[in-house]
């Protein structure tokens, strides 16, 4: 019994500490732990309680919906947050909630630009089937405007496999097809870490991480290069931010819920 009791005593004292750091509140008990090995390369010691907290974001409650610190990109209501690739208001359509790529408009693009993200995205190609292969719900969406991770109607449906659905184009196919039939909504999660340059030099590649429809489809992949049609992409120097750009490949694909999170580094290293 008085094993249990303790152990009762250790979960209640936790969650309180756990409670109070959260809350903004200051513990009465000490956090942590002074006489420690230090960790590598850093100023900390394992489990270091004076080591800044990580900052508080609120989660949504609903899955897919964007957390408090998330950027919308669009909402269901208007493109005003986009344009397209001269600077001018985006061309496309916004029906019943979604955006549809509107056929020979071109490509739209995001006002802000970003480096390093968390981007998620919802698509959907047309329930009335069209083509077959590429011709198939054909769209894309391009981190800094180079790198994309291919749209497609991929539902039993081949093509060549570095450029079906979830694909980074040219380049890498994903490592299953997650797709799911035409007409429905399906989503992107993707963490994606830009490419470095040093005095025009490469440094460190691009990487993508993607989850197509909750499934890990790209783990930590390097991209090649600048995705392209029948070539091998390569790096060639550009700014440290770019827009994210949906194409327009001729399909009336829809796209909705998309939001944007910028990953910066842990404030406490």
């Amino acid at each position: 019994m008085r094993i249990a009791t303790r152990i009762l005593a250790v979960i209640a004292l936790s969650s309180a500490v756990l409670v109070a750091v959260t809350s903004g509140q200051v513990p009465k008990g000490k956090i942590g732990y002074d006489d420690t090995p230090m960790l590598p390369g850093g100023k900390w010691r394992v489990h270091d309680g004076t080591r800044p907290q990580p900052a508080a974001v609120e989660a949504a409650t609903t899955p897919g919906a964007p957390p408090a610190d998330a950027r919308v990109l669009f909402g269901g209501t208007d493109l005003s947050r986009w344009q397209n690739r001269k600077g001018e208001p985006a061309g496309w359509k916004v029906e019943q909630g979604a955006i549809v790529v509107t056929p020979k408009a071109g490509d739209i693009q995001t006002r802000d630009e970003f480096g390093d993200i968390q981007l998620h995205v919802e698509w959907a190609t047309p329930s009335t089937v069209v083509g077959d292969g590429q011709d198939r719900g054909n769209s894309g969406v391009f981190l800094m405007a180079r790198y994309e991770v291919q749209v497609l109607d991929s539902f039993r449906s081949p093509t060549y496999p570095d450029g079906q659905a979830a694909a980074i184009y040219g380049q890498w196919p994903p490592l299953v097809n997650a797709s799911r039939p035409p007409g429905e909504w399906q989503v992107y999660d993707i963490l994606f870490t830009a490419p470095r340059f040093e005095n025009g030099n490469l440094v460190t590649p691009g990487y993508l991480t993607v989850f197509h429809n909750g499934v890990a489809v790209h783990n930590h992949t390097a991209v090649i290069g600048g995705t392209a049609h029948k070539v091998v992409g390569k790096y060639e120097p550009h700014p440290a931010r770019g827009p994210i750009r949906l194409q327009d490949h001729g399909n009336p694909v829809r796209y909705r819920n998309i939001w944007v999170r910028e990953l910066g580094k842990y404030d406490g290293t």
